[in-house]
């Protein structure tokens, strides 16, 4: 098992596990972490303050994690992923390598964001959506790889995103479509 190093007033469940596997980096998490049970956080990952799981949540190695996170029950995030600052990944979302997410970004329940192209049938990379500040990713929405969600997009509830979708706009339907951002949903996330 790799070490850990935490910062003051981090809760971590008995049945967690933070630092596993072989790696040179220990993980390091920030003040305030709650990690609850069923969770594993690899070694080589780097966790900002007030960082917060469900339960059975996995992160994987080289992954760097900002503060004020909530990383629901059930969510996978892959290693090599970037995340930033006040963010909150629903239960059930999985995040696959070679993602970046922004600060301030909501991703819905049962989100999926993929990062290969033609599975097994060929090997050109991977590459991951990447979500931009402010934008917020509906339940059950699906990212396409290498997909950009422009800075305070909205992603409806079940769409498919084949293409980018640019700041400020609505991406809805399978396969999505971009429309105007409904007046309701103009403004920034109430995450932070």
């Amino acid at each position: 098992m790799t070490a850990f190093e935490s910062g003051e007033d981090c809760t971590i469940d008995p049945e967690a596990t933070v630092g596993y596997g072989e790696f040179d980096e220990p993980t390091l998490l920030g003040d305030g972490a709650t990690i609850r049970a069923g969770s594993i956080v690899y070694g080589d990952v780097t966790i900002g303050d007030e960082f917060t799981t469900g339960h059975d949540v996995l992160v994987r190695e080289a992954t760097a994690i900002g503060d004020d996170v909530l990383v629901g029950t059930k969510t996978v995030i892959d290693g090599q992923t970037r995340i930033g600052s006040h963010v909150s990944l629903q239960t059930n979302v999985y995040v696959p390598t070679e993602t970046r997410i922004g600060s301030n970004v909501f991703v819905g329940p049962g989100a999926v964001l993929t990062n290969d192209e033609y599975p097994v049938r060929t090997d050109n990379g991977l590459e991951g959506p990447t979500i931009e500040d402010g934008a917020s990713i509906g339940a059950n929405a699906t990212l396409l790889p290498g997909v950009t969600i422009g800075e305070g997009a909205f992603v409806a509830a079940g769409a498919v995103v084949t293409d980018d979708v640019p700041p400020g706009r609505l991406a809805v339907g399978a396969p999505a479509t971009i429309e105007s951002l409904p007046g309701p949903l103009d403004g920034p996330n109430q995450l932070s």
